[in-house]
């Protein structure tokens, strides 16, 4: 039974067509108006400082196309991490300003503009419980605690099993 199998898979794929498949066509030459690369951009502006001993740093860098780049960071915190903040900007191809803001802290890294997109705000109900979870968290943690962290637990109710006579 097997040979017979293998023999049907064998006729089926001797009898398949054969195609030639030849080298890709070549792509078709780019008008003699249109350059691959692109002519190298002026640097205006190029100001370096740092980083120093501590890890502060600055720079400035503004390019004749309208990019610009500045960023500043100095060390914090009692572990001495370089916070940074600064920014950068350009122009889109329409003519649109694109102007971006940061900070790289110990609480993140947050950019500002007025192109990134932002949520819409939430509902009044989901505020609501965000507030309520809040409350309850709140509360949790000023609860009585036993010798393992834990919460306390409230009493159980008394529960009267005596009858009526």
């Amino acid at each position: 039974m097997n040979m017979l199998i293998l023999s049907c898979l064998l006729a089926v794929a001797a009898a398949a067509p054969q195609y030639n498949y030849g080298a890709p066509a070549p792509a078709p030459s780019a008008p003699a108006s249109y350059s691959v690369r692109s002519p190298p951009v002026e640097i205006l502006r190029s100001d370096r400082q740092g980083p120093d001993a501590t890890g502060a740093y600055n720079f400035l860098f503004e390019s004749a196309d309208g990019i610009s780049r500045q960023e500043q960071g100095a060390p914090q915190g009692p572990n001495g991490a370089v916070a940074s903040q600064g920014g950068w900007s350009f122009t889109y191809p329409d003519g649109t300003p694109a102007v971006f803001t940061f900070v790289a802290d110990g609480a993140g890294y947050r950019v500002q503009s007025d192109l990134l997109p932002t949520p819409p705000p939430l509902p009044a109900h989901a505020i609501a419980q965000i507030e309520k979870a809040r409350q309850e968290d709140a509360a949790a943690a000023s609860a009585p605690r036993n010798s393992y962290n834990a919460p306390v637990p409230a009493p159980a109710p008394q529960i009267n099993y005596s009858y009526p006579q």
